[in-house]
């Protein structure tokens, strides 16, 4: 059977000031992509410095993941903004964690919006061009890691972006490809086993079974385990481990797109 390729990405560098936000250093070993909070919705400076350093020691591949300015909320609170707020908040975001990795001597691979910017982004076509353009001026090489068969995936290819699809093991689907929102019951799937079936399956057979019981078609170039996820370790392992059983080579997103 010819071997299969995936990227294996987590959200991290989400704590800030005295607050710690999920297992970075024990997470970040055992995955190939990262999303580093650039400060809006979590991180500070510090944290970003020292998750890039951390991403360059474990050999890992840096992402930017900009949100929402909501701190209070996590980035998960909509908002309503212009096209120029959209296309600059994530212009500034992905400017700085630049400025990080720069000074570590590593270049940025990705860029994954964060929370409700990432889910209205990917309905949104108008806020999807906007999100686009702000990539684009800071380096249009960058790849667009977002929701598989999503508005932003299509947009970001029709303004010539670098794109992955990117699925979660964590997160229950809708008929339509969408995300359960969080305010539902069973919209994150607390049972490590069930997860770990999903991930494997969306890889090697391109299906996954919606909430409502409807098995779906969807595209994995990237599986994502939310950082925050109090089980984000023992998921990322135990799916990495399912995964290379399998003989699919997880690997960076680099290597894949």
């Amino acid at each position: 059977m010819e071997q299969r390729r995936v990227d294996l990405n987590c959200d991290l560098g989400e704590s800030f000031g005295a607050y710690t936000i999920g297992l970075d250093s024990q997470v970040m070993p055992h995955i190939t992509s990262a999303n580093i909070a650039c400060g809006w919705h979590g991180g500070d400076p510090l944290v970003m410095e020292r998750t890039v350093r951390l991403a360059k020691e474990s050999g890992v591949a840096v992402g930017a993941h900009p949100g929402y300015p909501d701190l209070m909320g996590f980035g998960r609170r909509s908002m309503s903004l212009t096209p120029d707020e959209a296309r600059t908040y994530v212009k500034y975001q992905v400017g700085a964690l630049w400025a990080f990795a720069r000074s570590a001597g590593v270049s940025i691979q990705h860029v994954k919006l964060h929370g409700a910017l990432y889910n209205q982004a990917a309905a949104d076509p108008a806020l999807a061009r906007s999100v686009c353009r702000g990539i684009q001026e800071v380096d249009s090489s960058l790849i667009v890691l977002t929701l598989a068969g999503s508005c932003m995936l299509k947009t970001a290819r029709e303004m010539g972006l670098r794109t992955a699809s990117e699925v979660f093991a964590d997160r229950a689907y809708q008929a339509d490809g969408s995300l359960v929102s969080r305010r539902l019951e069973g919209a994150v799937i607390q049972d490590e086993e069930a997860a770990v079936q999903r991930a494997v399956r969306m890889v090697t057979e391109g299906r996954v079974t919606a909430i409502t019981g409807e098995d779906i078609s969807i595209c994995a170039d990237s599986i994502c385990v939310h950082g925050d996820n109090a089980k984000a370790l023992a998921l990322v392992r135990a799916i990495r481990a399912a995964l290379e059983e399998r003989q699919v080579e997880v690997t960076c997103l680099e290597e894949l797109v």
